[in-house]
Parts: C-alpha cells; sequence; structure tokens
C-alpha cells in the first residue's frame, strides 16, 4: 500500500484501539493515509515487510481470538512463516491493528500512544 504522505495507518474503524491511535495522529497533526485494512487487504509481501518493520513473527501480530484463528488450526507449530502470512493475507481479521507506517518505521497502536514513538 504505497503512499507519498509519510504515515500511514492500517485501520478498522470497528475498534476502540485504532480509532483512539487514529484520533491521537490527528490530534498531533499527523494526517496519515487511512488504510481500512479489512476492505483493502495488505498481501502477503506487505504483511511481511510489516512484520520485519515491527521486529515481530507472524503469531506476534496475529488475533488468536478470532473464531478464524481456531476454525484455520493456525496454532499448529507445524505451519509455517509463509502459511500463517498467507493466512492474514486472506483473512485481514487475524492481523493486529492499529498499525501506523512513518519514517521506515512501524508500530502497533496498542495503546494507541505506543504509535507516537515512530513520529520522532
Amino acid at each position: 500500500m504505497p503512499t507519498s504522505k509519510p504515515f500511514t495507518i492500517w485501520h478498522n474503524p470497528r475498534c476502540s484501539k485504532s480509532r483512539g491511535t487514529l484520533e491521537l495522529l490527528q490530534a498531533r497533526g499527523v494526517d496519515p493515509v487511512v488504510v481500512d485494512y479489512q476492505k483493502t487487504p495488505p498481501t502477503a509481501a506487505e504483511i511481511e515487510h510489516a512484520l520485519k518493520l515491527l521486529g515481530l513473527q507472524p503469531r506476534e501480530l496475529m488475533r488468536k481470538g478470532e473464531a478464524v484463528y481456531a476454525q484455520l488450526g493456525l496454532d499448529d507449530p507445524k505451519l509455517s512463516r509463509r502459511q500463517l502470512i498467507e493466512a492474514m493475507a486472506a483473512h485481514p481479521i487475524l492481523i493486529e491493528r492499529p498499525i501506523v507506517f512513518a519514517k521506515g518505521k512501524a508500530a502497533i497502536g496498542r495503546p494507541p500512544e505506543a504509535a507516537l514513538a515512530i513520529l520522532q
């Protein structure tokens, strides 16, 4: 999801943490590109890039409480990194939110204030 703006947020408008993070950014004068990642899911390559920027493994970015996590058996330790990333690309509800991208860095807005660290 490339953009010419320096800030992007993978946003879910139904999530209070995501809304709170977006409001916090806007209160700081940041006008990010808002990507509703449920409607415009990131590709596997974009998820891989996000994981690298966040320094996380796929399961660390997954919402394990979502029904689809159990339905797909994503807790199976035999699943490869690629399989987990493909599952997130196919079912974006699995992706932890929100994720803010700025200046070659990324942060998960949980709590929303965590996103402020990458604005420096």
